[in-house]
Formats: C-alpha cells, structure tokens, sequence
C-alpha cells in the first residue's frame, strides 16, 4: 500500500464542528463582544489598508485533531487574527484551524463566568491558560471578570505569559495595536456595567459606530447652534446700527428744524 493511499487529509473549517451546542453562559457575552469589535475596527482598518483580519467571537481555534474534534480546540470569547482573509473560499469561516492557517491571533480574550479557574488552568494539554501559553500562543492574553470588575492581560515573552503591569491610566497598553485595554465603567445596550474596552495611546476612548454617530450629531448641534447665536448677534448688530442711524436723522431732522427757527426770527444759525 503506498503512501497516497494511506494518507488522510486534514479536516477544514467547513469539515470540523463550529458549535458545541452549549447556552452562552449569560447575556453580558454577546454585547461586550460588539463593544469591543465595532469600537477597534477603525483602527484595525487604518493597520490593515487591504483588509486582511478577521475577527471571532465565541468562536473554535483548532488545534490538534482529537476524537471528538471539539477536545482539539478552544473556543475564546473574542480575538483577533492579523493578516489573512476575513473569508475562506468565498464563505465566512466557520472556525480558525491552526494546521490550514498557521497564523496565531494577536490577541485572545476570555470573559470569565465562574470563578476564573478554568481561564488560569495550566494543566498540560488540558488547561486553558496552557493551551493558549503552549500552543495557539496569541501574543496577548487577557482575562476579564465582569463580576469583579477586574482584568488580567498577559503578553507572551520569551515563550511565557508575563503580566502585564497596568499604566497610570490602569489600563493595560497593547503596543502592537497601538492601543489600551481596560475597564469603562457606564451604560451599554442598556445594562450599566464594568464593560470591556478599548482605548488609543493618547488615552481616548474608542467609540462604537453608535457614539461616532451621536458625537457627531452633537457637534452638528453645537455648530448649528453657534451659528445661531453669531446670526443672532448679526441681527443685533443690524438693530444697533438701524437704531443709530435713526437717532443720527433725529438729530440732523432737529437741527435742521433749530436753523428754521433762527431764519424765521431773523437770527444767522451759522453765525449763532
């Protein structure tokens, strides 16, 4: 029997299980996914002028091939993946596999449920924090409690996890994205909340398209009103002028009325 015959291919995105049937384990997960994806992808855009990222959320990274597939992978709450296609074959992909991509994210991050043991296991082959550390190796770690109101990013150095100190700011800097990741504490979708965010170097707050937006009608207002009030000052203005003008014919009307009244009692107004 040769080779050929004996081979069996690797399974593909479309060939591995892209669910595990499992409840999402509360109604925070979905939209702190949002926040976080619609607040960074200006900036991924600007770092990727062709567009060549993708992102996942809740999504499988294989890899190794168990039986089941599903012990083979990890399925982190969100992350990003530098250069490569957002789409594979003209279809959105259905999971990342490491063995048909090689590419590992840059940046994996785990909203914790429980008690955080899972996302802090480093139990070989089985523990999270070791697969992550030891095989899929994103060059950031980080570990949000939303319970707690605490995060724990780690970047990958010399082949570890280290903690990553957080700035004066308390955020944590991502310096491959040029940004910080730390805790904003208000309202979202309606729930107030310790969320997940994103921030630039200069310690600004990433907007979603939803603040954009209403940042920009705010400063439409502001202008339209700013030019209201310079129209109302113009109109002022006018009143101020017309008002003076008036007294001015006042003042001429009189006067000219003064030198009548001179001539009729025979006395020269200019010599008065």
């Amino acid at each position: 029997m040769t080779f050929t015959e004996t081979f069996t291919p690797l399974p593909d995105h479309t060939q591995l299980p892209c669910e595990d049937g499992s409840f999402v384990k509360n109604f925070q997960e979905h939209p702190q996914s949002i926040l976080l994806t619609d607040s960074i992808i200006p900036v991924l855009d600007r770092l990727h002028p062709d567009r060549q990222y993708c992102i996942g959320q809740d999504s499988g990274i294989y890899w190794r091939r168990t039986d089941p597939p599903l012990k083979g992978a990890e399925a982190p709450d969100w992350f990003y993946v530098p250069n490569v296609p957002p789409t594979l074959d003209g279809q959105m992909r259905r999971s990342y596999v490491l063995w048909q991509e090689v590419i590992p994210p840059q940046i994996v991050l785990e909203f914790v449920s429980g008690n955080g043991e899972e996302e802090r296991d480093r139990t070989p082959w089985e523990g999270k924090f070791w697969v992550y550390e030891t095989v899929i190796r994103p060059a950031y770690y980080g570990i949000y409690e939303v319970r707690r109101g605490r995060v724990e990013v780690y970047q990958l150095l010399r082949g570890r996890y280290e903690a990553i100190a957080p700035n004066e700011r308390d955020r944590f800097p991502i310096d491959d994205l040029g940004v910080e990741l730390g805790l904003w504490r208000g309202r979202y979708q309606n729930v107030e909340l310790p969320w997940l965010r994103w921030w630039d170097r200069e310690g600004n707050l990433l907007l979603t398209g939803e603040e954009r937006a209403e940042q920009e009608r705010q400063r439409a207002e502001q202008e339209r009103q700013r030019a209201e009030q310079e129209r109302q000052r113009a109109d002022l203005a006018e009143v101020e002028l017309q008002q003076e003008r008036q007294e001015k014919e006042r003042a001429t009307s009189e006067l000219e009325r003064l030198r009548e009244l001179l001539k009729t009692a025979n006395i020269d107004p200019d010599n008065f």
